[in-house]
């Protein structure tokens, strides 16, 4: 039986571990890492992990300060606006196949079971896709760790804005991130150091739900004038290229006249291109 089914039928671990017990799992904020573009902080999580430096003191970061004290207040915020509750706070869990796998969450939904991940992010450099890019790799790990099928990103900012995302499980980028923990795994191991693996993070679906004001942008204002300008055209031009390959015989390879050359491809496919004319009226 392969991991994927194994994933299927075994319920994670629910597990209780003391701090100094990060050095013996891979979570979804070294998934982050590993998934990264940034060879020194793998280095150094690498280092934390084979017990030969201790972990970064975060204490005195701002960003990530604000991120803890607000994730009640995100937790309740999501709560209150949609209704659902989150449980399992803070519970670490572990893949019951992989033991050296281990999230823990923020939350879990209920009743749906989609992970809940709580963040803080500053206004001037917010957007959904960058927030969905920059913690797709903590999430899949998430989901892959509690076989979930989705996971909830409820951000808020610093400008006093709160979103709430849904991002869903995608098979081939955690079976990338599955292969590339298990070769960072295996450097811990093996004293072997890493190597950064590069993956491509998918393009998460975002619910379109935004009405957006574009009579400030000088492009969306040219565009739009060339869009009205040329509809007309582009609609008889449209009707005028469904009236051509109508007339042109099913046995007929090619077709052209007044200009214009009609090609067939072997899949039955009709392309146009023009011609000189006075090449087109010369005598054959």
């Amino acid at each position: 039986m392969d991991s994927v089914q194994q994933r299927s039928l075994t319920p994670p671990h629910l597990l209780q571990f003391n701090p100094e017990d990060r050095r013996s799992f891979i979570g979804g904020s070294d998934a982050r890492i590993i998934m990264g573009a940034d060879e020194a902080v793998l280095l150094r999580l690498w280092r934390e992990k084979r017990g030969e430096a201790e972990p970064e003191d975060l204490s005195d970061n701002l960003i990530v300060q604000l991120g803890s004290v607000t994730e009640d207040l995100n937790r309740r915020w999501y709560e209150h606006q949609t209704g659902y509750t989150v449980k399992h706070v803070q519970r670490r869990m572990q893949h019951p196949v992989n033991k050296w796998m281990a999230a823990t969450l923020d939350g879990l939904i209920e009743p749906s079971g989609a992970v809940f991940e709580a963040k803080f992010m500053l206004p001037w450099s917010f957007s959904e896709e960058a927030a969905a890019e920059k913690h797709m790799a903590q999430l899949q790990h998430n989901m892959w760790v509690t076989n979930s099928r989705a996971a909830v990103l409820s951000i808020i900012t610093g400008g006093g804005k709160w979103v709430e995302m849904t991002i869903h499980a995608d098979p081939l980028y955690q079976h990338l991130l599955l292969t590339a923990e298990r070769k960072f795994w295996r450097c811990v191991m093996t004293a072997e150091p890493p190597c950064l693996f590069t993956v491509e993070p998918p393009r998460p679906r975002l619910e379109a739900i935004r009405v957006v004001d574009m009579n400030e942008s000088n492009s969306w204002a040219e565009f739009a004038s060339i869009f009205r300008r040329t509809r007309g055209a582009h609609q008889e031009h449209e009707e005028a290229k469904a009236g051509l390959k109508k007339l042109i015989p099913e046995d007929a390879k090619e077709a052209l006249g007044h200009g214009l050359r009609a090609k067939r491809s072997k899949n039955g496919a009709i392309s146009f291109e023009l011609q000189d004319l006075e090449v087109a009226n010369a005598p054959l």
